[in-house]
């Protein structure tokens, strides 16, 4: 019996994070680098390594947070958007006032 092809891990992908997001949480970086298949991996990769930062980025759906945005590559992502290797993430708060 054959075995199972391996799938490869995930490749690395660069992240931006807002500096007052990562002020909230210990050794907090704004750019980071983490493996990541998909936007969902990477929201599990940053929990991993701040607990707590996925329920300021996500909401219970889980979706991103209506006042969160996330780019890959330039492009407006959700958390099903596939990550290629060495994609650009920036993770960017909304802005309102009057």
């Amino acid at each position: 019996m054959a075995a199972a092809p391996q799938s490869s891990p995930p490749a690395p992908v660069r992240v931006r994070l807002p500096a007052h997001l990562v002020r909230l949480f210990p050794d907090g970086e704004t750019l980071v680098e983490v493996a990541a298949g998909d936007v969902q991996q990477l929201m599990d990769a940053l929990e991993a390594r701040w607990p707590g930062m996925r329920d300021r980025l996500c909401d219970e759906r889980p979706a991103i947070r209506r006042h969160i945005n996330v780019f890959v590559d330039g492009r407006r992502a959700r958390l099903d958007t596939p990550l290629a290797p060495g994609a650009d993430v920036f993770i960017l708060t909304a802005i309102s006032g009057g």
